[in-house]
């Protein structure tokens, strides 16, 4: 496997991880947004991932991750009773999204992370590229 290579594969990473971030940051902006009725609440989305396997012909080689998808929770809405709502139905009663708010940060905090170690594999094969660079000048 080329150098090249291993950047692609942290490259696809860190893309499949900025979308897992602005996903994740699309469900907190939405949290707070409630419906007269169960079908217009929003509901939390997450993107679903698949592994792109290695596959050696050639001396070339793949591997990495893409976002195949980005599905929305099954879980239901909350049901609140604000009958001061303007958004509220004849019961008084409205529909808020099902964002849990506290596991979309560790969701967010999760993803980066996960960026931050590919960012760190891109830096461990720029740093060996240029060695060998080094070590080829002085040849």
């Amino acid at each position: 496997m080329a150098l090249s290579d291993i950047l692609n594969i942290a490259g696809s990473g860190m893309n499949a991880q900025v979308v897992r971030m602005n996903t994740t940051a699309s469900n907190l902006a939405n949290a707070g947004v409630v419906s007269t009725n169960e079908d217009g609440a929003f509901r939390a989305r997450r993107p679903v991932f698949e592994a792109i396997f290695s596959s050696i012909s050639d001396d070339a080689a793949q591997g990495g991750v893409r976002v195949t998808e980005i599905v929305t929770d099954g879980s239901s809405p909350k049901r609140v009773f604000e009958p001061n709502n303007p958004a509220s139905d004849e019961e008084g009663y409205v529909y808020a999204s099902n964002v849990n708010e506290v596991a979309e940060l560790i969701e967010m905090l999760d993803a980066s992370r996960a960026y931050q170690n590919n960012v760190e594999v891109v830096t461990a094969t720029r740093n060996l590229l240029s060695s060998t660079l080094e070590v080829l000048k002085t040849r």
